[in-house]
C-alpha cells in the first residue's frame, strides 16, 4: 500500500493535555487528565460510554473549553486565533456521522475540500479509496449506514492531515473495509501523522495502536504501551489444559504451587499463573502422570487489561 502523506518529524508532541478538567454545572465529565500524542503514533482512547472520550475530542478541536488545565494542538490553543491555520491539518470523524441528505457524496466531499483548501482532484481519489466512486453522484439520503461512515472517513482524510481524531471509526464497516481502513491508518502513522482513535473493538485495535489511554469515570486510569500496561496490571497468564478420557479432575489434584485453579471440569483445567512462574508451572504440568493432550498459554489481552483498569472482571 502506498503511504499517505509526507515524512514528518517523528516523536514530535502534537497534542498535549495538562491537568484537563471539564464539567457541566455540578457534573464532572473529565478530571485532571494528562495526555500527549506524538507524531508517528496511533494512540487508542478507551473507556466505557460516558467515560469522557468524546469530550476530550471536542476539547482538542476547540469546540468546547476546559474548566481547568490546558490543551495544546501543534503548540496552539484550540479555538484561539493561532489555531486557525492548524485546523486545516486536523481530520476528525465523529461517532455519529451526519451530512446534508440532499447533497451527493461528491458534493459533500467537495464542500469539506473547500473548507480545507484542498484541490477537488483529491475528492475522487478518496471516494475511490473508500469504495464510493460509483455512488459519488447519488444523494446521501440513499446511502447505507456503512456508506455514510466511509464518506465520513473520506472527509476526515482530506488534506493528508497531520493529526487525525477518530471516534468509533469502524462502525458500520464490513471486514474487508475494516482491513483497508487499518492499512490506511498504519500508512499514515509511518508517514508521521498522529492518530487518536476511540473504539470499543478492542481486539482489532490491539494490533494497530502504539499506546493505550484507558479512561474510567472521566479519569485516566492507565496509559502506556501494551507491554507497559501488562507490567502495571500484573495480571497472570491463563494456561488451558485439555485431558483425554475425563482425566482433568484427577490431574488438578496434582497441581500446586503458584498457580490458581480458575476452572476445572472433566476434560479441561484453566490455570492462572504469574508470568515469573511460567516455566516452573510448565515443568510441573509436563511431570503429570496423566499427561495433558493440549496446552495453551494465553497472556493478558487488551480486553483483560481494560477490564482490570476499569474495575471489571477478567473475561473468561
Amino acid at each position: 500500500m502506498t503511504e499517505v502523506g509526507c515524512n514528518r518529524d517523528r516523536h514530535q508532541v502534537l497534542v498535549k493535555l495538562d491537568k484537563v478538567s471539564k464539567r457541566y454545572g455540578a457534573h464532572s465529565v473529565v478530571s485532571d487528565v494528562n495526555l500527549t500524542a506524538n507524531s508517528g503514533e496511533c494512540l487508542a482512547l478507551l473507556g466505557h460510554n460516558g467515560a469522557g472520550k468524546t469530550t476530550l475530542f471536542k476539547l482538542m478541536l476547540g469546540l468546547i473549553r476546559t474548566n481547568g488545565g490546558s490543551v495544546q494542538v501543534a503548540g496552539a490553543e484550540p479555538g484561539g486565533t493561532a489555531f486557525h491555520n492548524i485546523r486545516r491539518t486536523v481530520g476528525f470523524l465523529p461517532e455519529s456521522v451526519a451530512f446534508q441528505d440532499t447533497m451527493t457524496g461528491r458534493e459533500v466531499l467537495e464542500f469539506y475540500a473547500r473548507l480545507k483548501q484542498v484541490p477537488d482532484e483529491e475528492c475522487d481519489r478518496l471516494l475511490k479509496r473508500m469504495g464510493l466512486i460509483d455512488a459519488a453522484r447519488q444523494r446521501v439520503r440513499t446511502y447505507s449506514k456503512g456508506m455514510r461512515q466511509r464518506l465520513g472517513l473520506a472527509q476526515a482524510l482530506l488534506g493528508e492531515p497531520r493529526l487525525l481524531l477518530l471516534d468509533e471509526p469502524t462502525t458500520g464497516l464490513d471486514p474487508e473495509l475494516r482491513r483497508h481502513f487499518f492499512d490506511t491508518i498504519d500508512g499514515m502513522c509511518k508517514a508521521g501523522a498522529a492518530i487518536i482513535m476511540s473504539s470499543h473493538a478492542l481486539t482489532e485495535i490491539e494490533a494497530h495502536a502504539d499506546r493505550y489511554a484507558i479512561l474510567a469515570k472521566g479519569r485516566l486510569a492507565a496509559l502506556g504501551t501494551l507491554r507497559e500496561l501488562k507490567r502495571q496490571a500484573g495480571l497472570p497468564l491463563r494456561i488451558r489444559l485439555t485431558f483425554p478420557n475425563g482425566g482433568a479432575k484427577a490431574a488438578a489434584g496434582a497441581l500446586n504451587g503458584p498457580c490458581n485453579l480458575a476452572k476445572v471440569n472433566d476434560k479441561h483445567i484453566h490455570l492462572d499463573c504469574p508470568e515469573a512462574d511460567k516455566m516452573s508451572v510448565l515443568r510441573m504440568i509436563s511431570g503429570l502422570n496423566d499427561p495433558a493432550q493440549d496446552v495453551e498459554i494465553e497472556p493478558p489481552r487488551l480486553e483483560d487489561l481494560y477490564a482490570h483498569f476499569t474495575g471489571r472482571e477478567r473475561l473468561q
